[in-house]
């Protein structure tokens, strides 16, 4: 089944507006607090790339985030990676789960916001399997994909993975604040 992705520029002003509605919708949608206690959203990456740092950014935007029952795995300090990934699976069981990671695409797409429905394949643009996580998937294209994708990570401009944590943990924080007590 393909799923809607919705794309949202980070060049555009108030473009952190425009993803919190869609992702206070997907969540009004998705997420049932019968089903779920608790919301996990966990930040994939690494702060030793720059191109693989948008997940840890944004964890550490959204870890002072005071919500019950939300909890936020994976920023700078202690970040959530390929080698540390299945560590974090167990404790993700039973919730409902939002994960965020960088990506790579076409050109055209560097600096766009993803949010769709169902979970990501961590580390899929660089040729890693690893486990699928998430009910709801945000990713950031912070470079091209091709040939050379690790070096392309590597002098990915920090300007484009920090515009999109900007993005992206403000309009989490906004999105949770709209829904209030719903959560």
């Amino acid at each position: 089944m393909l799923r809607k992705k919705y794309y949202i520029n980070s060049d555009k002003k108030f473009a952190y507006k425009e993803f919190s509605k869609i992702l206070r919708n997907l969540l009004n949608k998705n997420y049932k607090k019968e089903k779920y206690d608790i919301i996990s959203i966990i930040c994939i990456g690494t702060d030793r790339v720059i191109g693989d740092s948008l997940g840890p950014m944004v964890g550490y935007k959204l870890n002072n985030m005071v919500y019950p029952n939300v909890y936020i795995y994976g920023t700078l300090s202690s970040p959530v990676h390929a080698k540390n990934l299945n560590q974090y699976i167990d404790k993700l069981k039973n919730t409902f789960v939002i994960a965020v990671d960088a990506s790579v695409g076409i050109d055209e797409h560097i600096g766009y916001v993803i949010i769709e429905e169902g979970g990501i394949l961590p580390g899929a643009g660089v040729d890693k399997v690893l486990s699928e996580v998430g009910d709801i998937s945000i990713t950031g294209i912070v470079s091209s994909s091709g040939e050379s994708v690790f070096l392309e990570l590597q002098n990915t401009r920090l300007n484009v993975v920090m515009k999109m944590a900007d993005i992206i943990s403000t309009g989490i924080k906004m999105a949770f604040w709209n829904l209030g007590r719903k959560l």
